[in-house]
């Protein structure tokens, strides 16, 4: 299924705070009408719908109902933050099969503006958790486990992982959407107050609102699309797990045969890739993900990042909207990765573009380093 089909269109809903007055499913919505306007296309186009959100058991239902869609193809797989990674895949096959031919992947979350609602008794109450007996403070206690161990196991520094937020912020500083945009160094984040030892307020993400569409076709209509388009070139799938007490090993994730899966689909291999975009909840992320991912050994992952390496001006050019740490985090990342990507392949990225860049990895991750999805995206010279 290599370059079968392709992404003509993708865009962000408003990101940051947007108020108690607004919902999931409106960012789901104007965001969907961004893509749709950059790939040149209407609502009555689409013919497939593929969203997850958060708290809607049937998002597929209420998101075709909201935006006016009647598709006849439709996936709600909920996978966590990988899912719209996933989707992508997903969304290749069918309009590879002919079971559809424009899909819509659309995502809307308001984390933040949930927050201002459960102070004034609006929010769900917590769901229940065989774990909870321990008092984890989840998802961070389970990414801080995978930190500890790898630490202990291969060396890896508290300055390693604060690297990683200090090259998603140098990012962030050239992306004028992102939340976060000031200066960050080294020791801002080893100063800042520990949440889950061994990771502090700077390892984590941050909890913004926001949505994000991308818009997958055939070859034929991405080519006569408004922007050029971007291929799939590969993509793979895998989880291990589901709980963190579950995970095989913490410092391994199932990326690897994601990853391997993608590669071998796409004819390509680490050295190839341009621009990676990576699920980065917390530092510890981008480093596993840099080893998982072949783009250096296991347990070589923080003296990877070391040094600069994936910030501006690097080697390897690593999240370079400034990915959840630094530019937007509405629970699900998943989709800005391939937003990122499609726009670093099309050339649209402005002061944070990487030149020539022909090749990119999108990665998601799901659940606590659960779900797994690759995908090899590549520009019209790839083909």
């Amino acid at each position: 299924m290599r370059g079968a089909a392709a992404i003509a269109g993708v865009a962000e809903s408003d990101l940051g705070e947007v108020g108690t007055g607004r919902y999931a499913i409106d960012l789901a919505a104007q965001a969907a009408a961004r893509a749709l306007d950059d790939a040149g296309l209407t609502k009555n186009d689409v013919d497939g719908l593929f969203t997850a959100i958060a708290g809607r058991g049937m998002a597929p239902l209420d998101v075709g109902e909201y935006l006016g869609i009647r598709p006849r193809y439709s996936d709600g797989t909920m996978v966590g933050g990988s899912a719209f990674v996933s989707f992508l895949h997903h969304a290749a096959l069918a309009v590879q099969a002919g079971a559809c031919e424009v899909a819509l992947l659309v995502y809307g979350s308001t984390p933040r503006a949930d927050s201002g609602r459960a102070r004034l008794g609006m929010g769900p109450p917590e769901l229940p958790n065989y774990e909870a007996p321990y008092k984890p403070r989840q998802p961070i206690t389970g990414y801080a486990l995978a930190a500890a161990r790898h630490m202990h196991q291969y060396g890896t520094t508290r300055e390693q992982l604060a690297e990683v937020a200090v090259a998603a912020r140098r990012w962030a500083q050239l992306n004028p959407v992102a939340f976060e945009r000031g200066p960050l160094t080294v020791d801002d984040v080893l100063s800042s107050r520990v949440i889950s030892s061994p990771l502090a307020k700077l390892d984590c993400c941050l909890v913004t609102d926001g949505g994000g569409a991308v818009v997958v076709t055939t070859p034929e209509r991405a080519r006569a699309a408004r922007k050029p388009p971007v291929y799939l070139l590969g993509a793979g799938e895998a989880h291990w797990h589901r709980s963190i007490s579950q995970m095989p090993d913490l410092t391994v994730t199932a990326a690897t045969e994601s990853s391997a899966r993608a590669y071998a689909m796409a004819g390509v291999g680490p050295s190839d890739v341009d621009v990676v975009q990576v699920y980065d909840a917390f530092t510890i992320n981008t480093i596993l993900f840099m080893e998982d991912l072949g783009f250096c050994a296991k347990g070589e992952g923080g003296a990877f990042v070391a040094g600069g390496r994936i910030a501006p001006g690097g080697e390897l050019a690593v999240n370079t909207s400034g990915g959840g740490l630094s530019y937007c985090h509405p629970g699900m990342f998943g989709i800005f990765t391939i937003i990122e990507a499609v726009r670093q392949l099309r050339g649209e990225c402005g002061d944070r573009q990487r030149d020539g860049a022909e090749v990119a990895v999108a990665h998601g991750n799901g659940g606590q380093l659960s779900s797994q999805v690759t995908a090899v995206l590549g520009s019209e010279a790839t083909l």
